[in-house]
C-alpha cells in the first residue's frame, strides 16, 4: 500500500511537472503579451490600398517577403509613441524580406499625416491610406494601433492588439525566424 501511494504521488508529480514545463515553454515562444499568434495561418485576400500619391497598392505584390501593416491614426497617442520604433525596425539591415506598411485608417488628409510623420522624424516609412476601409473590413480592426503580421506565403500568422515597441529584443529574435 505504502508502494501505491508513492507510485500515486510520482504520477501526480509528473503529471503537473508536464502541463506546467509545457505552459512556460509556450509562454517562452510568445514574444509579447498582447500578441496573438495564429496557431494555424490564415490566407490573405488581394487588397487594394493606397499610397502618399494615389497609386494602389496590391497586397498580393508582396508574396515571398515578411509583411507588417501597422494600423494607425494621427489622433492615436499610443500610435505615435510607437511610429518611431516600427521605423527604426523597417531601417534595420537584419532583415531582408521585410515590407512594412504604415495604414492611416482615417479619411485622407495628406497635410495631417505628412505632419504627424515630420513631428516623429520618421525616415523610411511611407505613408498609405485605407480610404475604402478594406483592410479594416478584411481583418476586422477594432482599434488602433493594431499591427498585422503576414508571412511569406501571404498568410496573417500573428497580429499585436496596442501600442508595441518593434525594438523589443525579444521580439526580433522572434520575428527574424519570418524572414
Amino acid at each position: 500500500m505504502f508502494t501505491n501511494q508513492k507510485i500515486v504521488k510520482f504520477l501526480i508529480f509528473f503529471f503537473c511537472f508536464s502541463i506546467f514545463s509545457s505552459i512556460a515553454q509556450t509562454n517562452e515562444d510568445v514574444p509579447l503579451n498582447n500578441i496573438a499568434i495564429n496557431e494555424i495561418p490564415k490566407p490573405i485576400s488581394s487588397l487594394i490600398f493606397e499610397d502618399f500619391s494615389g497609386n494602389e497598392i496590391n497586397l498580393n505584390n508582396y508574396h515571398g517577403k515578411l509583411v507588417i501593416i501597422n494600423f494607425w491614426a494621427t489622433w492615436c497617442a499610443p500610435c505615435r509613441r510607437e511610429m518611431p520604433s516600427l521605423d527604426r525596425l523597417y531601417q534595420d539591415k537584419n532583415f531582408k524580406n521585410l515590407q512594412a506598411f504604415a495604414v492611416n485608417v482615417e479619411q485622407p488628409n495628406k497635410l495631417k499625416t505628412k505632419k504627424f510623420f515630420t513631428d516623429l522624424n520618421i525616415q523610411t516609412l511611407e505613408i498609405f491610406f485605407d480610404h475604402n476601409l478594406n483592410f479594416v473590413k478584411e481583418f476586422k480592426i477594432r482599434g488602433v494601433p493594431t499591427t498585422i503580421l503576414i508571412n511569406k506565403k501571404s498568410e496573417e500568422f500573428a497580429r499585436i492588439i496596442g501600442e508595441v515597441n518593434f525594438q523589443d529584443k525579444k521580439f526580433l529574435k522572434w520575428l527574424s525566424k519570418y524572414d
